[in-house]
């Protein structure tokens, strides 16, 4: 209750001193400046260690700090201190000697030829520890002799003077630089001249840590890392240098090393704080590391079938160790992600969501072809180096990726398919029983009623015989296929265990069939036809080579036969 009442007499005292300063005309300029509580003393002094100040600066020096009011950020309050002080010295008229300081109710008000410059109050020396009149005699010098070094610091003939230290300054460093430049090869050389050829590769009993030219190379980057830090700081004082001799960029040369060190300092500093994360982080990596080359060793097993899992085909192990990784993977992704430095700032956030919208955007096919890739495997519907059809396409399967499938026509062309095209289109895959039970090669004829069908099943078969590649078990096989209008559709059914030797086996197939439909005069109705011709169309046995085909046929039609 004590406490209470005196803050109500202070808050009561201070009422009246603002109502008294309204009167006053000087404290209506100072009205900015002022604070409702300019002098209440602070409650204590944990509420002193945290009262905001900012520097009051004129061409880069510091003259002294102020703190804020509660209508009045400090920063706000040294800047507009700042300006009247710059105003004041580029107004030739005033003169320095003019400056004083005046009591109000409010504090000490510092002029400048009736302008105001700032209002001191008894916070402002409580915060430095001083008198006031002592404060504002202090504060009343140092804006005089800041007025009088910007004025100094501008006339012409001491910048033109600076202006030749600098450019001296620039022509010591260019020269410098090279010369430091040239020394750092002529050592290099003389090294490498002398003690190059000594140098011997480092080793632990018979494991080499070091080669000889690694060493070299490691003394190397010393030697360029040495001058480059030279170099650096070389410049970091000159450019300093220079800064410093113009008011214009005295503080910029005074925050200079602050630029360079300070994003340096907060990389640090966030390293620091973040090692128990990145601790974890690495953790996690080398766990994740082992159990994915625990799930490949196994699978790799499986692969090889020396583990054998029931109904799992050992074709499958190597896409579902994939799987298993992307799952694994993603999951320690999900565990490390509250523990990546910066993880909850809005900044990661917002490019995180960024990519994932460009992901989701943009991935809508490539998930489809992934998805149909791993279904392909799982369905079983080919394996590289199958004959297969896809669509229009046949040909062999070179590999089949993730995204894509690749077969290699007949025509020895590469065709890349996409695998999404392939779960919609009918797959034709003419190696699966190939091995096993053979591939049924067929093809049809169409042939006259008037021919018996005895006849024209045995010379099918006949021609099966003669074509080398065909298996003889199982046999051969005829089966008539229409009775059409004209012709009977007869099909021959061969077995072959070469799927990717089948087109040249269905060339020889058809030339064996013409052949002996010839060698009996029995006439091929395919085209069909509406009446017989005077002459049949049939190729006589002696007319079967002639000129070029007789060279290149005679020797294999003997053989067949």
């Amino acid at each position: 209750m004590h406490w209470n009442f005196l803050n109500d007499v202070k808050r009561c005292c201070l009422l009246g001193v603002f109502l008294s300063a309204i009167v006053s005309p000087h404290s209506v300029r100072a009205a900015v400046e002022k604070s409702p509580l300019s002098s209440a003393e602070p409650a204590n002094e944990e509420v002193e260690k945290i009262i905001p100040t900012a520097p009051v600066v004129i061409d880069g020096l510091t003259l002294f700090s102020v703190q804020g009011l509660p209508a009045l950020p400090a920063e706000n309050r040294a800047q507009r201190i700042a300006d009247r002080i710059h105003a004041l010295a580029e107004d030739k008229t005033f003169a320095t000697q003019t400056l004083r300081f005046v009591e109000v109710p409010a504090g000490t008000e510092i002029l400048g030829a009736d302008r105001l410059i700032m209002l001191i109050a008894d916070p402002d020396a409580h915060l430095e520890g001083v008198n006031r009149q002592v404060l504002t005699r202090n504060y009343l010098a140092r804006i005089q002799e800041a007025i009088d070094a910007f004025r100094h610091e501008r006339q012409p003939n001491l910048l033109m003077r600076h202006a030749m230290y600098a450019l001296a300054a620039l022509v010591v460093l260019i020269v410098g630089l090279w010369t430091g430049r040239i020394a750092v090869r002529r050592l290099d050389r003389a090294f490498e001249r002398r003690y190059k050829e000594k140098m011997h590769d480092v080793s632990f009993q018979s494991f080499q840590l070091l080669s000889a030219k690694h060493v070299w190379r490691l003394l190397n980057d010393v030697l360029s890392l040495v001058w480059l830090i030279g170099a650096l700081l070389a410049i970091y004082v000159c450019l300093h240098y220079i800064l410093v001799l113009f008011p214009w960029t005295r503080g910029f040369a005074t925050n200079l090393l602050a630029f360079f060190m300070t994003p340096l300092w907060t990389i640090g500093n966030a390293l620091v704080k973040a090692i128990p994360e990145l601790i974890f982080l690495a953790v996690l990596v080398v766990v994740t590391r082992y159990v994915l080359r625990l799930f490949r060793l196994f699978f790799s097993a499986v692969e090889r079938e020396s583990v054998v899992l029931s109904n799992f085909d050992p074709a499958w192990a190597r896409p579902t160790y994939r799987l298993v990784r992307v799952l694994v993977i993603a999951f320690a992704l999900v565990a490390a992600y509250p523990y990546i430095p910066g993880s909850n700032t809005e900044a990661f956030k917002g490019i995180s969501l960024l990519i994932g919208v460009i992901f989701s955007l943009g991935s809508s096919s490539l998930i489809a072809n992934m998805i149909s890739g791993y279904s392909l495997t799982y369905r079983k519907a080919f394996k590289e180096g199958d004959r297969v059809k896809i669509g229009e396409c046949v040909g062999d399967v070179q590999d089949s990726k993730l995204m894509v499938t690749h077969l290699r026509t007949i025509k020895n062309e590469l065709v890349a398919v996409p695998n999404s095209k392939i779960i919609d289109e009918q797959v034709v895959n003419y190696s699966a029983l190939a091995g096993s039970e053979g591939l049924i090669l067929h093809t049809t004829v169409g042939i006259g009623y008037e021919v018996p069908w005895r006849q024209v099943e045995s010379m099918l078969l006949e021609a099966a015989e003669r074509t080398s590649g065909l298996l003889h078990e199982p046999k051969p096989f005829v089966r008539q296929i229409e009775l059409g209008t004209f012709a009977v559709t007869y099909e021959i059914n061969a077995y072959c265990d070469e799927p990717s030797a089948m087109s040249e086996r269905y060339t020889t197939l058809h030339q064996n069939i013409l052949d002996i439909f010839n060698e009996y005069g029995i006439q091929i109705m395919t085209p069909a036809y509406e009446g017989d011709p005077e002459r049949a169309k049939i190729v006589p046995k002696d007319h079967w080579y002639p000129p070029p085909a007789s060279a290149l046929f005679h020797s294999v039609s003997k053989t067949g036969k």
